[in-house]
């Protein structure tokens, strides 16, 4: 699935809306790579990956930490472990398998801000961060996000 038609593309569609792009069919696995930071609304995501998802599937989700911004404006978010089980937990129906920070790096801020001295010693970064989850149940009822893309941007994808 993508947004826009290409290569392999077997369906077009908006991950947000996930379950009515797919016409509710049930996938064993969900794969997605260097998506998440592209969602407007990654939490939607997650409760419609709930939605497709057998009992058990699997779902893996790669994506940055640290990385420059990029395809502006659909740029959003940057994600840590801790990002990641806040979004797969037993609430939205799902138990982390393995969460992992990988490419470690450092950043030096170039601004001379007395607050950012020093900072490139201190503070370790990773480019990149991942999540092995597995459905364990629906999400909870009380998880809704009724809200569409067009109601939250003034631009779509592409731009």
């Amino acid at each position: 699935m993508d947004i826009i038609p290409g290569p392999n593309v077997d369906w077009v569609g908006d991950a947000h809306e996930l379950s009515t792009c797919t016409g509710g069919e049930k996938f064993d696995a969900i794969f997605s790579i260097s998506v998440f930071e592209h969602l407007a609304m990654p939490w939607k995501v997650v409760l419609e990956m709930n939605k497709v998802l057998k009992p058990g599937g699997m779902v893996f989700v790669a994506t940055h930490q640290t990385w420059s911004l990029h395809d502006r404006p659909w740029d959003f978010f940057r994600f840590s472990a801790d990002a990641f089980r806040s979004l797969f937990n037993r609430t939205t129906g799902f138990e982390i398998v393995d969460v992992r920070e990988g490419l470690p790096c450092r950043i030096f801020p170039l601004g001379s801000d007395a607050s950012l001295k020093g900072m490139e010693f201190n503070q370790g970064a990773y480019m990149l961060t991942s999540v092995i989850a597995r459905k364990i149940g629906e999400s909870d009822s009380r998880l809704k996000w009724d809200v569409s893309l067009p109601e939250t941007l003034d631009t779509h994808y592409p731009h």
